[in-house]
């Protein structure tokens, strides 16, 4: 069976971008009448069939797909939050969202959604780390993507994301303040992005304060598979720890209080993202607020000019977030 012919096949052939194809077969504008002829004269010569979609569209809008690791997507997550919000920008931009939740084999395998490969969406949103094959794979089908609360600096891929590093080095110097001098960090750095930009705010923190971050005080909170680990508490306990996220810092105050730790008079904890878990925890938790409908926005807006030809404001948008306090430390 022939192999069928897509809008890059065009692309390649006449010289010019798969956004300029795009837009030449779609009748929209940005392509010159003598370039929009071009390509449909070698469309129709290269026997090039446009996928049928049955995907909805608002009036005058266009499709784009989030497409999300599962192992970051559940009911109780920062990514289901973040989720909805970018439906809400979405329908304010015109456009309709599909979404794919990549199971491990399909992320292993680089099985792409159907969505992608037949072309029924316009534009792509990864929404958190997923494996670069996969991200290679999804990028080599031509349509437009942008990351989000996450980035690579071997791709050519815009992203947005919030401000880890001001987030770590704000929840560190706060305890700082508070006249703790041990500090801890719970976290596998290279589980993620955004979990390692946060040690780094942490760890310059620290550094600014002259105080040398203790690698027995880093504790591992995930294995490979982004499943959580039993803790590993240290011989020598620090006096606060500043977690990966909302949902660890939760996880140590339980664990801590089980051992007999009372939280913050024997060790404070402040968590990331400010999101359920900061107020389902007792104490509630101090952390870091971070801005989801002004990343939702950036993302949606930036990939609605990727869509356009147009170049990004910046290839890495980072968002401010704001700093919490509460009882936990």
């Amino acid at each position: 069976m022939a192999k069928a012919v897509r809008m890059a096949d065009i692309a390649q052939k006449l010289g010019i971008s798969i956004v300029s194809v795009s837009k030449g077969l779609s009748g929209k504008d940005g392509v010159s009448e003598e370039m929009r002829a071009k390509i449909l004269e070698t469309a129709q010569q290269m026997g090039y069939i446009p996928p049928s979609s049955s995907a909805p569209k608002v009036e005058g809008g266009e499709n784009i797909g989030i497409i999300v690791a599962d192992r970051f997507f559940n009911d109780s997550t920062f990514y289901s939050k973040l989720y909805r919000e970018l439906l809400t920008c979405s329908a304010r931009q015109g456009f309709s969202v599909l979404m794919e939740l990549v199971e491990p084999t399909a992320e292993f395998s680089c099985s792409l959604p159907s969505f992608l490969t037949s072309r029924k969406v316009d534009g792509v949103i990864f929404m958190g780390e997923i494996s670069r094959h996969y991200l290679r794979a999804a990028s080599a089908t031509g349509v437009p993507y942008m990351l989000l609360d996450f980035y690579d600096y071997d791709m050519d891929a815009c992203s947005v994301l919030s401000d880890n590093v001001d987030g770590g080095y704000t929840l560190c110097k706060h305890l700082l303040d508070t006249g703790r001098t041990k500090i801890g960090f719970v976290g596998s750095i290279t589980a993620t992005t955004s979990i390692m930009d946060r040690y780094l705010g942490y760890c310059k923190a620290l550094l600014m304060a002259g105080i040398a971050p203790r690698r027995e005080w880093r504790i591992e909170d995930r294995d490979e598979e982004g499943l959580y680990l039993p803790f590993a508490l240290p011989e020598e306990m620090p006096e606060a720890f500043i977690c990966s996220c909302d949902e660890v810092a939760y996880r140590l105050v339980e664990y801590l209080q089980s051992q007999g730790y009372r939280v913050p008079e024997d060790v404070a904890v402040a968590g990331y993202d400010d999101f359920r878990y900061s107020l389902m925890s007792r104490p509630q938790l101090t952390s870091y607020r971070v801005n989801i409908q002004s990343m939702a926005e950036t993302v949606v807006s930036g990939l609605r000019r990727k869509m356009n030809g147009k170049r990004s404001v910046a290839p890495r948008a980072i968002i401010p977030g704001t700093f919490v306090r509460r009882e936990s430390t």
